[in-house]
């Protein structure tokens, strides 16, 4: 049987294999780290490389995920699909082994980790998800959820402020079965961290609540096995190991040096490095002894099929709950939801309200329906009206609850919900006002890109919050939104359009859903039927001329009905006028052409955009013939009927620009 140092050598040497043929990479944290991540992978990781989705595996997430190599190694050597050649193509483009582990390209990836001191955030998410699914499903004698979450972090994720936040809320959450691995080897891209990152860490930890293990010599695999041991005992609390390691470990001219951290090693240093860590095999070559001591297929077979035999237990004890188990780790909606039955009764209603509160009526209607909505805010609940008649509190004492306050913590909360979503079981929903989606805009973005269902509730919308002024008025996040790829944006006009922005939403699993709200009342629109299913079209004919229209004034929001009394006042004047409403322009972009034609007919080409954002993004719409009543600079601090009058949200200006485009 291999030593525990030849089986890290294998990841070792793969890794700066790797990196060297790429002439790319970063081979200092995985050859830094690799004694870890063996006693980890080795000892205590249970997953299986036959089926890595099985629900009740434990979850490894690399932080640092500039280490990919780290992980791509791990991933071949233990058994997973991922063969040589593709750690061979490390780097290269349709390459499974990415720069960065990228979610969905090679099985076992659980997330994307690029950005740094995100990964621990989808770590945390993804132990509050574990916490949550066991309070709810397991019973007295029948555990089906019980696994643990491990982490590899580095200094650039705790120098990363998502970190404070995110550490902070497990703390206080006491998440037991999130363990931590700190790869404390004083190195960064810039040189030594000491210049620049002096924390205390075991202290900072320790104040959130955190048990720590600290001063672990990161090469020796007893203190490594000791300190895990240790942490797994406390599981009332999560756990930060720092374990003391040598960036670049084995190779002698660079190791515990700035060098090996960003760049590959250069041929002479792999030489070097296989000679001072006595391993004389050619580049890529893992010989049959060290594949049979990494290979975890039989054992991890037998743990899935071990917890197979506990679940059927299970289902035969509690057929039902059995069943909503496999539901929602599926991600099935349930066959009675009533989602579109929303719409008709919004318009049935037919109340004028703001549509953060049409937003809470959806809620209240979906929240029994369905139990994997877990929502949440960032301290906003009384503003954004997320906490819905239903919602009850996840604490330490309720950890089976469905809502969580995420604190003043924006981007933690973002990130948070990617590992929720990740791990399985749930729809998470978080909400704050749209202006601080700034916060949280790049969890946004890495939902996008891993296509993953998450909803963000984003309130006061506009200019139209008031008097709370330029720093909490949105101008140019909703055309930040509208051009994130794979981001569905909703901005409803009334709570009919509202109750349809939730039905696409819940039904969306290939990517996120940001549903944009607002603060003050809209008034209700009437519909026929075909235009109440023209809305899931993203953009639809709401008010048209008894002929040919010779204006057309497309709006979203708040502007709609504004839009729709500036075109009686044209009427009037005798004007053909038609009025879109395009609550989700993205959806609308991927309608066919003959579709879009018919809502915008290509003859007509005096068109008017109202909209209170930024103008731009309408050119794409009204061409260059056309007008845009928009926002070209930031707000003011006013009450919102003086802003809107202050810049250009009236009757009189928008049929004033209208008139000016028919000449």
């Amino acid at each position: 049987m291999p030593s525990r140092f030849e089986l890290a050598n294998a990841i070792r040497a793969l890794s700066m294999d790797a990196v060297q043929k790429a002439n790319s990479g970063h081979p200092g944290a995985p050859m830094g780290m690799a004694d870890i991540a063996e006693v980890l992978w080795n000892d205590y990781l249970v997953h299986n490389p036959a089926d890595p989705h099985w629900p009740d595996r434990d979850r490894f997430v690399l932080s640092n995920g500039h280490g990919s190599m780290l992980l791509y190694s791990l991933l071949h050597l233990t058994g997973y699909e991922l063969g040589l050649e593709e750690l061979q193509n490390f780097r290269q483009l349709h390459a499974k082994t990415a720069g960065h582990p990228e979610y969905g390209y090679a099985p076992g990836i659980e997330t994307t980790t690029g950005p740094l001191g995100q990964g621990l955030a989808n770590a945390v998410g993804m132990a509050l998800a574990e916490r949550t699914l066991a309070a709810q499903f397991n019973r007295p004698g029948h555990t089906i959820v019980d696994h643990h979450t491990y982490c590899f972090v580095g200094d650039g994720c705790l120098m990363e402020g998502i970190s404070h936040e995110v550490a902070s809320l497990a703390g206080t959450q006491r998440l037991g079965k999130l363990i931590t691995f700190y790869d404390d080897n004083g190195i960064s891209i810039d040189g030594e961290v000491e210049g620049w990152f002096t924390d205390d860490t075991a202290k900072r930890f320790e104040a959130y609540g955190w048990h720590v293990v600290p001063s672990v010599d990161g090469h020796k695999p007893e203190e490594i096995k000791a300190a895990i041991e240790l942490a797994r005992s406390h599981d009332d609390k999560p756990s930060l190991i720092i374990c003391k390691t040598i960036i670049g470990f084995g190779a002698p001219n660079k190791q515990g040096k700035e060098e090996c951290h960003g760049a590959a090693l250069g041929e002479d240093e792999v030489a070097a490095a296989r000679r001072q860590l006595d391993w004389p095999h050619a580049p890529f070559h893992v010989p049959e002894e060290i594949y049979r001591g990494w290979d975890a297929t039989e054992a991890g077979q037998a743990r899935q099929d071990a917890w197979k035999e506990r679940f059927a237990r299970y289902a035969e004890a509690f057929p039902e709950l059995a069943r909503e188990f496999q539901r929602r780790i599926k991600g099935d909606l349930p066959t009675s939801i009533t989602s579109e039955a929303m719409i008709e009764a919004a318009q049935a209603r037919g109340d004028s309200v703001a549509s953060r509160k049409a937003s809470l009526a959806c809620l209240d209607e979906l929240g029994p329906q369905m139990p994997e909505l877990l929502g949440g805010s960032a301290d906003l609940a009384p503003s954004n009206l997320t906490f819905w008649k239903g919602a009850q509190a996840i604490s330490p004492a309720e950890p089976g609850g469905n809502y969580l306050h995420y604190g003043v913590r924006e981007f933690g909360m973002g990130a948070i919900m990617n590992g929720i979503v990740l791990h399985g079981g749930f729809v998470p929903y978080g909400a704050t006002f749209l202006i601080f989606m700034e916060y949280m805009r790049n969890a946004v973005r890495m939902a996008a890109l891993m296509g993953k269902q998450a909803i963000y509730v984003f309130t006061h919308d506009s200019i139209g919050l008031g008097e709370d002024g330029p720093t909490h008025q949105p101008i140019e996040q909703l055309t930040t939104l509208r051009s994130t790829p794979n981001l569905a944006t909703w901005r409803p006009c009334d709570s009919v359009e509202t109750a349809a922005a939730w039905d696409a939403a819940i039904k969306r699993r290939s990517g996120p859903t940001a549903l944009v709200f607002s603060r003050q009342g809209l008034p209700h629109q009437a519909r026929s039927r075909q235009q109440l299913a023209d809305i899931q079209r993203g953009g639809y004919v709401l008010r048209d001329s008894e002929g040919s229209p010779e204006l057309i004034l497309i709006a979203t929001g708040s502007e709609v009905g504004l839009a729709m009394d500036a075109a009686a006042r044209l009427e009037e004047q005798g004007r053909a006028v038609r009025v879109v409403s395009m609550p989700s322009t993205d959806l609308f972009d991927r309608q066919d052409a003959e579709y879009r034609e018919r809502v915008l007919p290509p003859a007509v080409t005096a068109r008017l955009a109202v909209e209170a954002g930024h103008r731009d993004f309408w050119y794409k719409y009204v061409g260059l013939n056309g007008a845009i009543v928009g926002m070209t600079t930031f707000g003011e601090s006013a009450p919102a009927g003086d802003l809107f009058k202050h810049f250009g949200f009236t009757v009189d200006n928008v049929v004033a620009e209208a008139s000016a485009l028919l000449g």
